[in-house]
């Protein structure tokens, strides 16, 4: 009898360690086996996007439900969410469409109005002891819906304060009937903001309660913490006139990462009491640049406008890499398109696009005539989803970048991922008018090599390597190769 009672104990605790087994593989995680890439729902995965621009929830006028099933159906699965600390009005930036910039009276935030009128945006000011409850109804309805969908949402906390942006935030003394501190907006996301920090640690936990239940999110601290008060250090867009600063990526002040790494604590320690554990990001800077000293409980580190070189100096971090705003180089979707493959093909885990077609009535990603800095259209996110699905028909969890076996590649460009034993995926970009054969450094054996039109996702060929040439195919556009060892 007591054998039995033994027995049965065993299989109890052995159902529920496979319980919880199941439940730590379906939230989206760094994958245990290479933590460049993720795993969510117990299946290797990369994040590919096309989405709106960020104000999906605040802005009452936008159908969420349309968008996202939009991306459902288009099969890209990733939008980021600003939740509230930061705002934007109408014509910023020159957006004539902007979801992060509601109608006047349409913006819904976590904090209820109170009675006082006053807000910079029209209505009520804001009072942060009380919650919305209808904002957070919201905001979890569209968490589910992302779900349901399969789109992972990057949770966007924070974010610099633009030109005359700190004056239409919540937090601003003039927004609210609080009586937070007045400082000037470079000082607000740092330690030195006065009785702002206790809100703000307020909000960031209320947000982390509420999305606990979800498997579909991780947590970006701050779109792009450079922008205010940078440290006076620059790194060369190489690209870039160096005399024109936008071509230089300012490096974030040390104010601001002490700043970071508290917020990061808050949603660790907030967490702990959770059932579910999320990663958290850090948005470094534009273009690219080296790293040092990272924080532990950081595990996705992105960039702007991204440059292979973000990958590259940053792959010894074992952590991943993602580019999760681009979108202000016209409207041509081949520049998107390319940009994706190449940051993709040196090794990032994360490309989302700022997508210009989402807007209020357009929810579906189809208003192709707006007036805008960027680009995106159902064109776009079609060759989006070849990106998607290329690397989801490969074990990319076992590839990493690869600067050996390309020995030449004459007029073109061109990237390269391996194991080094027997799977290899090229990216080759052309720039001359026809097509040369590319010199490789294979090991001993027979290899098929299949292409593909990276435009279309059309099967170009499949050929064998002879000796250590590869015929590319005489074929228009940019081209991709998976090399396998027969």
């Amino acid at each position: 009898m007591e054998l039995r009672k033994i027995s049965i104990i065993v299989i109890i605790i052995q159902f529920a360690m496979q319980y919880v087994h199941a439940q730590n593989t379906n939230t989206f995680q760094l994958h245990p086996e290479n933590p460049h890439y993720f795993l969510y729902l117990n299946e290797a995965s990369i994040i590919v996007g096309s989405a709106e621009h960020y104000g999906a929830v605040i802005n009452m006028d936008f159908d969420y439900e349309k968008y996202l099933n939009t991306l459902g159906k288009e099969q890209l699965n990733n939008t980021r969410l600003f939740t509230g600390a930061y705002v934007e009005k109408q014509g910023d930036f020159g957006i004539q469409k902007n979801t992060l910039a509601p109608a006047e009276e349409r913006l819904i935030l976590p904090w209820k109005r109170s009675s006082e009128a006053g807000y910079a945006l029209g209505g009520n000011k804001f009072d942060l002891s009380q919650w919305d409850d209808a904002y957070f109804q919201r905001l979890t309805n569209f968490m589910k819906l992302a779900a349901e969908n399969e789109v992972i949402v990057e949770v966007t906390l924070f974010s610099a304060h633009y030109g005359n942006g700190w004056s239409y935030s919540a937090f601003n003394p003039q927004n609210n009937i609080n009586q937070t501190s007045d400082v000037r907006s470079a000082l607000v996301n740092t330690l030195e903001n006065g009785n702002i920090l206790i809100q703000q640690e307020n909000y960031v936990r209320k947000i982390v309660r509420e999305l606990n239940a979800f498997d579909n999110l991780y947590y970006e601290i701050q779109n792009e913490p450079w922008a205010e008060e940078p440290d006076m250090v620059f790194n060369r867009n190489p690209y870039g006139p160096d005399d024109d600063w936008r071509s230089k990526t300012q490096v974030v002040s040390q104010k601001s990462n002490a700043w970071q790494s508290r917020v990061a604590e808050w949603i660790r320690d907030e967490e702990s009491k959770l059932p579910k554990q999320h990663l958290i990001s850090q948005n470094i800077s534009n273009f690219e640049y080296p790293i040092t000293e990272p924080d532990p409980n950081i595990s996705i580190f992105t960039f702007h406008y991204a440059f292979p070189g973000a990958v590259y100096q940053n792959y010894y971090l074992d952590r991943a890499i993602g580019l999760n705003e681009t979108g202000f180089a016209g409207k041509a979707d081949s520049t998107y398109s390319r940009q994706a493959w190449r940051f993709m093909m040196a090794g990032g885990s994360i490309f989302s696009h700022l997508d210009y077609s989402f807007s209020v009535g357009s929810e579906d990603g189809t208003d192709t005539t707006y007036d805008a800095p960027g680009g995106g259209s159902p064109a776009l996110r079609e060759q989006l989803l070849v990106l998607k699905c290329f690397f989801e028909s490969i074990d990319f969890v076992k590839l990493a970048p690869d600067f050996m076996t390309i020995e030449s590649s004459p007029g073109a460009k061109s990237l390269a991922l391996s194991d080094q034993q027997s799977l290899w995926v090229m990216y080759i970009e052309p720039m001359a008018l026809k097509s040369y054969p590319l010199t490789l450094n294979l090991p001993a054996g027979e290899f098929q090599a299949e292409w593909i039109a990276v435009e279309s996702g059309k099967k170009l060929e499949t050929t064998m390597v002879e000796g250590n040439q590869l015929n590319v195919p005489d074929f228009p556009g940019e081209k991709a190769v998976v090399i396998r060892k027969k």
